[in-house]
Protein backbone atom coordinates (compact mmCIF):
# COMPACT_ATOMS: atom_id res chain seq x y z
CA UNK A 1 0.00 0.00 0.00
CA UNK A 2 1.25 3.43 -0.86
CA UNK A 3 1.81 5.42 2.35
CA UNK A 4 0.99 8.60 0.53
CA UNK A 5 -2.58 7.41 0.10
CA UNK A 6 -3.12 6.52 3.75
CA UNK A 7 -1.59 9.50 5.59
CA UNK A 8 -2.66 13.16 5.33
CA UNK A 9 -0.20 15.54 3.72
CA UNK A 10 1.99 17.56 6.10
CA UNK A 11 1.27 21.26 5.70
CA UNK A 12 4.26 23.35 4.89
CA UNK A 13 4.88 27.09 5.01
CA UNK A 14 5.06 29.72 7.76
CA UNK A 15 2.09 30.02 10.16
CA UNK A 16 0.12 33.26 9.66
CA UNK A 17 0.63 34.41 13.27
CA UNK A 18 4.38 34.03 12.93
CA UNK A 19 4.27 36.11 9.75
CA UNK A 20 2.26 38.75 11.64
CA UNK A 21 4.83 38.74 14.46
CA UNK A 22 7.64 39.28 11.95
CA UNK A 23 5.79 42.17 10.32
CA UNK A 24 5.17 43.69 13.76
CA UNK A 25 8.86 43.29 14.58
CA UNK A 26 9.89 45.09 11.38
CA UNK A 27 7.40 47.93 11.91
CA UNK A 28 8.43 48.50 15.53
CA UNK A 29 12.13 48.31 14.71
CA UNK A 30 11.91 50.77 11.83
CA UNK A 31 9.80 53.29 13.80
CA UNK A 32 12.17 53.20 16.78
CA UNK A 33 15.25 53.60 14.57
CA UNK A 34 13.71 56.51 12.65
CA UNK A 35 12.44 58.22 15.81
CA UNK A 36 15.76 57.79 17.60
CA UNK A 37 17.88 59.05 14.70
CA UNK A 38 15.72 62.13 14.19
CA UNK A 39 16.02 63.04 17.86
CA UNK A 40 19.68 62.03 18.09
CA UNK A 41 20.35 64.54 15.31
CA UNK A 42 19.30 67.25 17.80
CA UNK A 43 19.63 65.95 21.39
CA UNK A 44 19.51 69.49 22.79
CA UNK A 45 15.96 69.75 21.43
CA UNK A 46 15.02 66.57 23.31
CA UNK A 47 16.79 67.95 26.37
CA UNK A 48 14.51 71.00 26.24
CA UNK A 49 11.46 68.67 26.15
CA UNK A 50 12.71 66.73 29.16
CA UNK A 51 13.19 70.00 31.03
CA UNK A 52 9.64 71.06 30.17
CA UNK A 53 8.23 67.75 31.43
CA UNK A 54 10.19 67.84 34.69
CA UNK A 55 9.19 71.45 35.36
CA UNK A 56 5.55 70.54 34.74
CA UNK A 57 5.78 67.46 36.98
CA UNK A 58 7.41 69.57 39.70
CA UNK A 59 4.41 71.91 39.61
CA UNK A 60 1.74 69.22 39.33
CA UNK A 61 3.23 66.88 41.95
CA UNK A 62 4.39 69.28 44.70
CA UNK A 63 5.68 66.61 47.11
CA UNK A 64 8.14 65.47 44.39
CA UNK A 65 9.08 69.00 43.36
CA UNK A 66 12.69 68.77 44.53
CA UNK A 67 13.15 65.35 42.92
CA UNK A 68 12.08 66.50 39.46
CA UNK A 69 14.02 69.75 39.66
CA UNK A 70 17.12 67.78 40.67
CA UNK A 71 16.87 65.83 37.41
CA UNK A 72 17.07 68.92 35.19
CA UNK A 73 20.91 69.23 35.25
CA UNK A 74 21.12 65.68 33.84
CA UNK A 75 18.61 66.12 31.02
CA UNK A 76 21.22 66.42 28.25
CA UNK A 77 22.83 63.12 29.21
CA UNK A 78 19.37 61.56 29.52
CA UNK A 79 18.48 62.89 26.09
CA UNK A 80 21.49 61.31 24.38
CA UNK A 81 21.02 57.98 26.19
CA UNK A 82 17.27 57.73 25.56
CA UNK A 83 17.59 58.66 21.89
CA UNK A 84 20.49 56.25 21.41
CA UNK A 85 18.51 53.52 23.20
CA UNK A 86 15.68 53.86 20.66
CA UNK A 87 18.06 53.27 17.76
CA UNK A 88 20.04 50.50 19.48
CA UNK A 89 16.94 48.56 20.53
CA UNK A 90 15.38 49.04 17.10
CA UNK A 91 18.47 47.60 15.41
CA UNK A 92 18.69 44.78 17.98
CA UNK A 93 15.05 43.86 17.30
CA UNK A 94 15.54 43.77 13.52
CA UNK A 95 18.81 41.87 13.88
CA UNK A 96 17.26 39.38 16.34
CA UNK A 97 19.94 40.09 18.93
CA UNK A 98 18.79 38.64 22.26
CA UNK A 99 15.17 39.17 21.12
CA UNK A 100 13.49 38.22 24.41
CA UNK A 101 15.47 40.81 26.38
CA UNK A 102 15.23 43.39 23.60
CA UNK A 103 11.46 43.22 23.28
CA UNK A 104 10.96 43.67 27.04
CA UNK A 105 13.28 46.68 27.07
CA UNK A 106 11.29 48.14 24.18
CA UNK A 107 8.09 47.55 26.14
CA UNK A 108 9.35 49.46 29.18
CA UNK A 109 10.60 52.28 26.93
CA UNK A 110 7.27 52.61 25.08
CA UNK A 111 5.34 52.55 28.38
CA UNK A 112 7.43 55.53 29.52
CA UNK A 113 6.80 57.40 26.25
CA UNK A 114 3.09 56.52 26.30
CA UNK A 115 2.77 57.99 29.79
CA UNK A 116 4.44 61.23 28.66
CA UNK A 117 2.26 61.61 25.58
CA UNK A 118 -0.92 60.79 27.52
CA UNK A 119 0.02 63.38 30.14
CA UNK A 120 0.64 65.95 27.40
CA UNK A 121 -2.67 65.22 25.68
CA UNK A 122 -4.98 64.80 28.66
CA UNK A 123 -3.67 67.66 30.79
CA UNK A 124 -2.64 69.89 27.85
CA UNK A 125 0.69 70.66 29.48
CA UNK A 126 3.55 69.98 27.02
CA UNK A 127 1.79 70.44 23.71
CA UNK A 128 4.60 68.96 21.57
CA UNK A 129 6.19 65.78 22.89
CA UNK A 130 9.03 65.95 20.38
CA UNK A 131 8.48 62.29 19.41
CA UNK A 132 10.07 62.83 16.00
CA UNK A 133 12.06 65.93 16.92
CA UNK A 134 11.43 68.90 14.65
CA UNK A 135 11.10 66.75 11.51
CA UNK A 136 7.48 65.76 12.10
CA UNK A 137 5.23 67.76 14.41
CA UNK A 138 2.50 65.66 16.00
CA UNK A 139 -0.43 66.87 18.06
CA UNK A 140 -0.57 65.42 21.61
CA UNK A 141 -3.45 63.00 20.98
CA UNK A 142 -1.84 61.87 17.71
CA UNK A 143 1.42 61.18 19.56
CA UNK A 144 -0.47 59.23 22.22
CA UNK A 145 -2.31 57.20 19.57
CA UNK A 146 0.99 56.39 17.86
CA UNK A 147 2.44 55.14 21.15
CA UNK A 148 -0.65 53.05 21.89
CA UNK A 149 -0.30 51.32 18.50
CA UNK A 150 3.39 50.66 19.16
CA UNK A 151 2.54 49.28 22.61
CA UNK A 152 0.01 46.87 21.09
CA UNK A 153 2.52 45.73 18.46
CA UNK A 154 5.21 45.18 21.10
CA UNK A 155 2.81 43.21 23.29
CA UNK A 156 1.97 41.08 20.25
CA UNK A 157 5.69 40.43 19.71
CA UNK A 158 6.08 39.56 23.41
CA UNK A 159 3.26 37.05 23.04
CA UNK A 160 5.28 35.32 20.30
CA UNK A 161 8.71 35.88 21.85
CA UNK A 162 9.38 32.13 22.17
CA UNK A 163 9.26 31.89 18.37
CA UNK A 164 11.94 34.55 17.96
CA UNK A 165 15.28 32.96 17.15
CA UNK A 166 18.38 34.67 18.49
CA UNK A 167 21.14 35.42 15.98
CA UNK A 168 24.82 36.17 16.49
CA UNK A 169 24.56 39.85 15.58
CA UNK A 170 26.23 41.36 18.64
CA UNK A 171 28.83 43.01 16.39
CA UNK A 172 26.09 44.97 14.63
CA UNK A 173 24.55 46.14 17.91
CA UNK A 174 27.99 47.13 19.24
CA UNK A 175 28.65 49.14 16.08
CA UNK A 176 25.22 50.79 16.46
CA UNK A 177 26.06 51.76 20.06
CA UNK A 178 29.30 53.44 18.96
CA UNK A 179 27.74 55.22 15.98
CA UNK A 180 24.65 56.49 17.83
CA UNK A 181 26.60 57.78 20.81
CA UNK A 182 29.07 59.37 18.40
CA UNK A 183 26.26 61.10 16.51
CA UNK A 184 24.69 62.36 19.74
CA UNK A 185 27.96 63.72 21.08
CA UNK A 186 28.78 65.35 17.74
CA UNK A 187 25.37 67.08 17.64
CA UNK A 188 25.92 68.43 21.16
CA UNK A 189 29.45 69.64 20.47
CA UNK A 190 28.99 71.00 16.92
CA UNK A 191 25.23 71.62 16.37
CA UNK A 192 22.82 69.20 14.62
CA UNK A 193 24.22 67.75 11.36
CA UNK A 194 20.78 68.23 9.79
CA UNK A 195 19.24 71.52 10.90
CA UNK A 196 15.44 71.15 10.70
CA UNK A 197 14.66 74.37 12.56
CA UNK A 198 13.16 77.47 10.88
CA UNK A 199 16.33 79.47 11.63
CA UNK A 200 18.64 77.13 9.68
CA UNK A 201 21.23 78.23 7.14
CA UNK A 202 19.52 79.15 3.87
CA UNK A 203 16.19 80.08 5.48
CA UNK A 204 14.66 83.50 4.87
CA UNK A 205 13.25 84.74 8.17
CA UNK A 206 10.81 87.42 6.89
CA UNK A 207 9.25 84.94 4.43
CA UNK A 208 8.70 82.39 7.18
CA UNK A 209 6.95 85.00 9.30
CA UNK A 210 4.16 85.19 6.70
CA UNK A 211 1.58 82.57 5.68
CA UNK A 212 2.57 80.58 2.59
CA UNK A 213 -0.93 81.28 1.23
CA UNK A 214 -4.02 83.13 2.48
CA UNK A 215 -5.39 81.40 5.56
CA UNK A 216 -8.84 79.88 5.12
CA UNK A 217 -11.25 79.10 7.93
CA UNK A 218 -14.51 77.28 8.37
CA UNK A 219 -17.15 78.36 10.85
CA UNK A 220 -18.91 75.82 13.02
CA UNK A 221 -22.40 77.14 13.78
CA UNK A 222 -25.46 75.77 15.56
CA UNK A 223 -29.16 76.26 14.89
CA UNK A 224 -32.13 74.43 16.35
CA UNK A 225 -29.80 71.93 18.01
CA UNK A 226 -28.09 71.06 14.71
CA UNK A 227 -24.49 71.83 13.77
CA UNK A 228 -23.54 73.26 10.38
CA UNK A 229 -20.25 74.28 8.72
CA UNK A 230 -19.72 77.40 6.58
CA UNK A 231 -16.69 78.67 4.70
CA UNK A 232 -18.02 82.22 5.15
CA UNK A 233 -19.62 83.56 8.25
CA UNK A 234 -23.41 83.16 7.74
CA UNK A 235 -25.55 86.28 7.49
CA UNK A 236 -28.43 84.42 9.14
CA UNK A 237 -28.30 85.75 12.70
CA UNK A 238 -30.31 82.80 14.01
CA UNK A 239 -27.12 80.71 13.86
CA UNK A 240 -25.10 80.55 17.05
CA UNK A 241 -21.31 80.63 16.72
CA UNK A 242 -19.49 77.60 18.15
CA UNK A 243 -15.99 77.44 16.67
CA UNK A 244 -13.68 78.74 13.94
CA UNK A 245 -11.31 76.13 12.48
CA UNK A 246 -8.30 76.75 10.23
CA UNK A 247 -8.64 74.71 7.04
CA UNK A 248 -5.15 75.02 5.53
CA UNK A 249 -3.09 74.38 8.65
CA UNK A 250 0.13 73.90 6.65
CA UNK A 251 -0.07 77.49 5.38
CA UNK A 252 0.51 78.98 8.83
CA UNK A 253 3.72 80.98 9.32
CA UNK A 254 6.66 78.83 10.38
CA UNK A 255 7.85 81.65 12.66
CA UNK A 256 5.38 83.53 14.83
CA UNK A 257 7.39 84.76 17.81
CA UNK A 258 10.55 86.34 16.36
CA UNK A 259 10.96 89.80 17.85
CA UNK A 260 14.12 91.73 18.72
CA UNK A 261 14.09 94.78 20.98
CA UNK A 262 15.95 96.91 23.48
CA UNK A 263 13.82 98.87 25.91
CA UNK A 264 11.13 100.58 23.86
CA UNK A 265 13.06 100.18 20.60
CA UNK A 266 11.84 97.42 18.27
CA UNK A 267 14.81 96.19 16.27
CA UNK A 268 13.07 93.31 14.47
CA UNK A 269 12.86 94.75 10.97
CA UNK A 270 16.33 96.22 11.29
CA UNK A 271 17.77 92.72 11.69
CA UNK A 272 16.63 91.99 8.12
CA UNK A 273 18.79 94.70 6.55
CA UNK A 274 22.49 94.41 5.79
CA UNK A 275 24.92 91.84 7.21
CA UNK A 276 24.56 91.12 10.89
CA UNK A 277 26.42 88.65 13.09
CA UNK A 278 24.51 87.80 16.24
CA UNK A 279 26.26 86.40 19.30
CA UNK A 280 23.51 84.41 20.98
CA UNK A 281 23.80 84.39 24.78
CA UNK A 282 20.93 82.35 26.21
CA UNK A 283 22.19 82.77 29.78
CA UNK A 284 25.41 83.89 31.43
CA UNK A 285 25.62 81.15 34.08
CA UNK A 286 26.35 78.11 31.92
CA UNK A 287 28.79 79.74 29.53
CA UNK A 288 32.26 78.23 29.19
CA UNK A 289 34.65 81.19 29.56
CA UNK A 290 37.06 79.40 27.22
CA UNK A 291 34.61 79.93 24.33
CA UNK A 292 34.75 83.73 24.48
CA UNK A 293 38.30 84.52 23.24
CA UNK A 294 37.48 83.16 19.77
CA UNK A 295 34.25 85.19 19.67
CA UNK A 296 36.06 88.31 20.84
CA UNK A 297 38.70 87.79 18.15
CA UNK A 298 35.92 87.43 15.56
CA UNK A 299 34.30 90.68 16.67
CA UNK A 300 37.62 92.54 16.54
CA UNK A 301 38.32 91.16 13.05
CA UNK A 302 34.96 92.45 11.78
CA UNK A 303 35.61 96.05 12.83
CA UNK A 304 35.32 98.37 9.84
CA UNK A 305 33.80 95.62 7.65
CA UNK A 306 30.32 95.28 6.14
CA UNK A 307 29.31 92.90 8.95
CA UNK A 308 27.91 94.39 12.16
CA UNK A 309 28.11 92.27 15.35
CA UNK A 310 25.37 92.29 17.98
CA UNK A 311 24.57 90.31 21.11
CA UNK A 312 21.16 88.62 21.34
CA UNK A 313 20.11 87.62 24.83
CA UNK A 314 17.16 87.04 27.14
CA UNK A 315 18.92 87.86 30.43
CA UNK A 316 18.50 91.08 32.40
CA UNK A 317 20.24 94.32 31.45
CA UNK A 318 22.48 94.13 34.51
CA UNK A 319 23.58 90.58 33.69
CA UNK A 320 24.40 91.25 30.06
CA UNK A 321 26.23 94.48 30.87
CA UNK A 322 28.36 92.64 33.43
CA UNK A 323 28.96 89.89 30.89
CA UNK A 324 30.11 92.35 28.21
CA UNK A 325 32.49 94.03 30.65
CA UNK A 326 33.94 90.75 31.94
CA UNK A 327 34.68 89.43 28.46
CA UNK A 328 35.68 92.75 26.86
CA UNK A 329 32.67 93.02 24.57
CA UNK A 330 31.51 96.47 25.71
CA UNK A 331 31.65 97.78 22.15
CA UNK A 332 29.08 95.20 20.97
CA UNK A 333 25.49 96.47 21.28
CA UNK A 334 22.97 94.05 22.75
CA UNK A 335 19.30 93.37 22.05
CA UNK A 336 16.71 91.20 23.71
CA UNK A 337 14.78 88.21 22.38
CA UNK A 338 12.44 85.68 23.94
CA UNK A 339 14.27 82.80 25.66
CA UNK A 340 12.33 80.20 23.65
CA UNK A 341 13.21 81.93 20.37
CA UNK A 342 16.90 81.90 21.29
CA UNK A 343 16.74 78.17 22.11
CA UNK A 344 15.27 77.59 18.67
CA UNK A 345 17.78 79.79 16.87
CA UNK A 346 20.85 78.36 18.57
CA UNK A 347 21.48 75.00 20.27
CA UNK A 348 24.72 76.15 21.91
CA UNK A 349 25.45 78.82 24.50
CA UNK A 350 27.03 81.00 23.26
CA UNK A 351 26.81 80.62 19.50
CA UNK A 352 27.10 82.83 16.43
CA UNK A 353 24.39 83.36 13.83
CA UNK A 354 24.94 85.26 10.57
CA UNK A 355 22.19 86.95 8.54
CA UNK A 356 22.36 88.88 5.27
CA UNK A 357 19.21 90.85 4.40
CA UNK A 358 17.04 88.43 6.36
CA UNK A 359 18.62 85.24 4.94
CA UNK A 360 20.54 83.00 7.36
CA UNK A 361 24.05 82.59 5.96
CA UNK A 362 25.83 80.87 8.82
CA UNK A 363 25.39 79.26 12.23
CA UNK A 364 28.22 78.10 14.49
CA UNK A 365 28.60 76.32 17.81
CA UNK A 366 31.10 77.97 20.14
CA UNK A 367 33.40 74.99 19.52
CA UNK A 368 33.61 75.95 15.84
CA UNK A 369 33.50 79.77 15.94
CA UNK A 370 34.65 81.05 12.53
CA UNK A 371 37.30 83.69 12.01
CA UNK A 372 36.55 87.09 10.51
CA UNK A 373 37.95 86.10 7.10
CA UNK A 374 35.48 83.21 6.81
CA UNK A 375 32.51 85.40 7.71
CA UNK A 376 33.56 88.11 5.24
CA UNK A 377 33.96 85.51 2.51
CA UNK A 378 30.44 84.18 3.14
CA UNK A 379 28.74 87.58 2.91
CA UNK A 380 30.73 88.48 -0.22
CA UNK A 381 29.76 85.30 -2.10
Amino acid sequence: MNPATTHPKVKTGTPPMLIAARIARILVGVVFIFSGLIKLNDPVGTQIKFEEYFEVFAQDVPFLHDFFMALIPFTLVMSVLFCAAEVILGVALLASYKPKVTVWLLFFLIVFFTFLTFYSAYFDRVTDCGCFGDAIKLKPWTSFGKDVILTVLILFIIGHRNRLRARKTGWLVTLTVLLTLGLGIYAVEFLPPLDLLPYAVGKTIPTQMKPSEPLRYKYIMEKDGKTAEFEQYPSDQSYKFKEMVLINESAKPKITDYRIWNGDTDFTQETFTGNKLFIVVKNTKDIDPGSLPAIRSLVEGLQGSAVSPYILTSVSDDEIKAFRTEFQLDNVPYYKADATVLKTIMRSNPGTWLMSNGVVRGKWHYNSTPDAAEVKKIVNE
